[in-house]
Formats: C-alpha cells, structure tokens, sequence
C-alpha cells in the first residue's frame, strides 16, 4: 500500500486523476478494453471532475461497474448513485460500456445479472472511498471478509445513513434507505489496482483506525493494506490524526 498526503481536496482529486489516467493509458497500450469500478459519493466529487477533464483517455474503451446503490431509491433521486455517475461520469466522458445497479428492481436479479457480468474477466482499476465510519462500499462493520459474491444485500448501520445525512443527499435519517446493494470486500480486493480518494476532516478517524489499528472486519477498509497495489489519497484534514511513523513512509 502507498500513501500520498496532500494539502487540500482539490490537490488529491488532481493527483488521484492523474494517476488514474496514467494507469488506463498503460492498460489500453496493452489492451482493447480497461474495465473499471467507480466509486461515488461527496468525497470523490473532485477526483471525478479532474477525470473527465482529462482528454488523454479512449472512454469507449473502458466498460465501468458500479459499486453500489440503494434499494429502492429511483434514479431521479438527488441520492441515487446511478444519477450521480450519468451526471458526473457517464455523460462527461462518452463512456458507453456500463452496468449500474438498479436501486427499484428485485435486487437478486441485480446481483446476479451485474455480478456475473463482473466476474466474466479480470477488473484493472477500482476508484474507491473510505466511509466515516471504516465503511468499504457499503459494507459497513462488521463487514463480511469471507464471501467471494460479487455483490450484497447489506444492512446500513446508523453511522452510515447519518453520513448521508450530513452530506447532504437526504433531509433526514428516516428518508435513508435502510438497505443497499454493494460491492463484496473481496471482490473489490480482486481488482488489479485500487486507487483510494479520501479527504476530508470528517473521515480522519476512520483513517487512523483502518491505517493503523487491526485489520479488521470493524474497520473494514483496513483490509485495504493487504492489497499489494494499492494508493491511498488523502488531504492534511483526512490524515490529521495520523501517527508520524504513518506520515514518514509516505
């Protein structure tokens, strides 16, 4: 795993492209198609923006997979994740391989659809998050390191759908939905690279607990560090509370 620490959000959204662009341009010298998973959320929002400024990458040839998705949010909703990545991804960079999860439909048939779809070939990149509370994807702790499924039905914990809250995609707690679809930990873990946006003030406990407490389903983007390539953004705010052995071997 690498860690870049870097002064402000839009300093690690630029950086974390950059390199994000690096990679797809190495993988598509050598290949027809570069197959990605995306993360969303606020804490992405300038990583996304600076990558689809980039005009170095062939988008029509990138096939993207969603990381997760509500259950029962519509698309229109201002939290879907489906209209998070058309408005943010999809639509700014022409990409026109992509398998989102629908949110309103029987979410095994998602499952099974999407996941086998995913699993059909090897993914080279997945842009990922750290959630407030540890969370990878939506597997809030404590998360499953054992199930080699694609995708789940899970359970968000109350910390989780009061980092919505606060966000700002929801008015309330009780209009968060108590169930999503996401990514398994272990197939996120399946991913060549793994490039990992996460500023912020309000996620550097979780930092501190997934960069230097256990590995541990409680703090399940720990696992992350078992990764062999890995890259780990994070701003000043994010890495506050990191120790300065952490900070050194960055």
């Amino acid at each position: 795993m690498e860690l870049t620490i870097l002064q402000s959000k839009i300093a690690v959204g630029e950086a974390a492209a950059k390199h994000a662009a690096r990679s797809l341009q190495r993988i598509l010298s050598n290949a027809s198609t570069a197959r990605i998973i995306a993360a969303t959320g606020a804490s992405q929002l300038d990583f996304l923006e600076s990558l689809t400024s980039l005009s170095e990458i062939d988008w029509e040839r990138v096939e993207m997979f969603h990381l997760d998705e509500y259950i029962g949010i519509p698309a229109a909703h201002n939290a879907s994740f489906r209209r998070y990545l058309m408005e943010r991804f999809i639509q700014k960079t022409g990409i026109k391989r992509y398998h989102l999860l629908d949110g309103e439909r029987d979410p095994d048939d998602v499952i099974r659809k999407i996941g086998g779809e995913l699993q059909s070939h090897p993914v080279d990149i997945a842009f990922v998050g750290i959630g407030e509370n540890g969370h990878l994807a939506f597997n809030d702790p404590p998360a499953d390191f054992e199930t080699e499924a694609p995708y789940l039905i899970v359970e968000l914990d109350e910390a989780c759908r009061r980092q919505q809250v606060a966000e700002g995609w929801f008015t309330d707690i009780s209009e968060v939905p108590a169930r999503a679809i996401s990514m398994s930990v272990n197939q996120i873990l399946k991913a060549k690279e793994i490039i990992a946006v996460v500023p912020g003030l309000r996620k550097s406990h979780a930092v501190k607990a997934c960069l230097e407490g256990e590995i541990t389903a409680m703090a399940p983007a720990s696992i992350l560090r078992t990764h062999s390539n890995t890259t780990i953004y994070l701003d000043v705010e994010s890495a506050s509370l990191l120790g300065a052995a952490t900070i050194r071997s960055t």
